[in-house]
C-alpha cells in the first residue's frame, strides 16, 4: 500500500514521543507499547539526543514499525529520516520549507504544522495552484497543552471546521486532547487525532492506544456508514 493511501485509510490515533513525559520509561519501550496497541503511525520528537544517539533510536523506530506494518515519521530532522528511511517527516512553520525537503525526499510523506487560518488559507491556495508539496497537515493547538512552550492561543474545536474547509488536504488535530474530546472532535470533522501525553502517560500505553484507535476507528465507521 503506498504511503498516503496507508495514512488515509489506517491512520486513527497517531502516537508522538516526549522521552520526558513517559514516566522514566523512555521512547524504546513507548514504542513497542503503542505498537502493541494496534497504532498504525509513530512520530519520532527528539529535542535532546546527540545526533548519532538519534540516529540509533530512529533506526530502532524504523525496524520495529516495519515488523509491524506501521507509518514512521520524524519531527523535524529531515537527515535523520532519510538515514534510517522513515516513512515521512514532520516540520513546522520555522523549520525548512516542505519545498525544499521535497526536493531530497521525492517520495517521503511531508507533514507541515498550521497553527493560523492564514497558514492553512496558505497552503490551501498552493494545493490549488498545484505547488503544494505538503502530504498532510496538523491543526493546533486545539486544547491547553503542556508540550508547547509559550502557546497562548488554544484554537478549540469549533475552529477545526473553519480552518480545514478551505484546504483538501488530509490533516490531523493536536494539543491537549483527552479520550473525553474524542466525540466532539470527529464530530467537528477530525478523522486523525495525534497525541503526546494521554499515552505516554498512560499506566498501560498499550492499552491505551488500542482504546484510542478502537474508538475512533468504530466511529469514523458509523459515520461514514461502513459496517
Amino acid at each position: 500500500m503506498a504511503r498516503m493511501q496507508q495514512f488515509i485509510d489506517e491512520v486513527c490515533v497517531y502516537p508522538v514521543t516526549c522521552d520526558s513525559l513517559t514516566h522514566g520509561r523512555g521512547d524504546r519501550e513507548w514504542l513497542d507499547q503503542v505498537l502493541s496497541g494496534g497504532a498504525k503511525i509513530v512520530q519520532l520528537r527528539d529535542k535532546e539526543s546527540k545526533d548519532n544517539l538519534f540516529l540509533e533510536k530512529a533506526n530502532y523506530f524504523r525496524t520495529k514499525t516495519r515488523e509491524a506494518g506501521a507509518l514512521f515519521l520524524v519531527n523535524d530532522r529531515l537527515d535523520i529520516a532519510l538515514l534510517s528511511d522513515a516513512d515521512g517527516i514532520h516540520v513546522g512553520q520555522g523549520d525548512l520549507p516542505p519545498s525544499e525537503l521535497r526536493k531530497l525526499a521525492p517520495d517521503m510523506i511531508i507533514g507541515h504544522s498550521c497553527n493560523t487560518k492564514e497558514q492553512v488559507l496558505a497552503l490551501a491556495d498552493e494545493v490549488n495552484t498545484g505547488t503544494s508539496c505538503v502530504s498532510y497537515y496538523n491543526v493546533g493547538p486545539i486544547y491547553q497543552t503542556a508540550t508547547k512552550e509559550g502557546l497562548h492561543n488554544f484554537l478549540g474545536s469549533k475552529a477545526i471546521a473553519e480552518y480545514t474547509s478551505a484546504c483538501s488536504l488530509p490533516f490531523t488535530v493536536m494539543g491537549g486532547i483527552k479520550f473525553a474530546h474524542i466525540d466532539e472532535l470527529l464530530g467537528a470533522g477530525v478523522r486523525r487525532i495525534a497525541v503526546v501525553t494521554a499515552i505516554s502517560q498512560a499506566a498501560d500505553m498499550a492499552a491505551e492506544t488500542e482504546k484510542w484507535q478502537k474508538k475512533i476507528r468504530e466511529k469514523r465507521n458509523r459515520m461514514d456508514g461502513v459496517d
